[in-house]
């Protein structure tokens, strides 16, 4: 049994015995088992189990590429711009280290501003600073704030932020001993 996601949501499933059409998100297969009976048919079945194991997008999903690596990832359906994978994916909050620096920051954000597209407050694309002639100008833009100069009087949202190519910095794994 063979699947394939198609663009409207639904799914193809290729067997030996026929191919049918499985909606996944209202319960639906056009094989026979399932529109003349009403039962839960294997196909389903099949479309669910693959879905849940990440070798499928869901409904509301499409298929994409990391603008990083080129890796397959699944993103939302109405989901424009450059994409990233979860190896270089980045949220609000995370912690990180810039490539060339060494410095500590925490992101701020992910744009959906490539690096030739993104303008920093000196009207100069991303791509185009010295420091950034290494990574991929068709990268996402990521917004961070330097860590050091952070504390209780100057927080995440009163720090500069600056843009870099979502290949410059690399994510930090933070571990907390609690001593127990």
């Amino acid at each position: 049994m063979t699947v394939f996601p198609l663009r409207d949501r639904r799914y193809l499933v290729d067997t030996a015995g026929g191919t049918y059409i499985v909606a996944l998100d209202v319960g639906t297969c056009s094989c026979p088992n399932h529109e003349i009976r009403g039962s839960r048919c294997k196909h389903l079945r099949r479309v669910a189990m693959a879905v849940t194991e990440g070798a499928l997008p869901a409904p509301d999903e499409r298929v994409s590429v990391c603008a990083v690596c080129g890796v397959e990832t699944f993103v939302p359906l109405t989901a424009s711009g450059p994409h990233l994978c979860a190896r270089h994916g980045f949220a609000r909050g995370d912690a990180v280290r810039d490539r060339e620096t060494g410095e500590t920051l925490i992101v701020t954000g992910v744009t959906d501003e490539r690096a030739d597209e993104y303008r920093t407050d000196e009207g100069r694309p991303v791509d185009e600073y010295p420091t950034n002639a290494e990574y991929g100008a068709h990268e996402p833009v990521i917004e961070a704030v330097y860590a050091e100069p952070l504390g209780p009087t100057h927080g995440v949202d009163d720090a500069r932020r600056y843009g870099f190519p979502a290949s410059r910095l690399v994510s930090i794994e933070t571990t907390v001993e609690t001593g127990t």
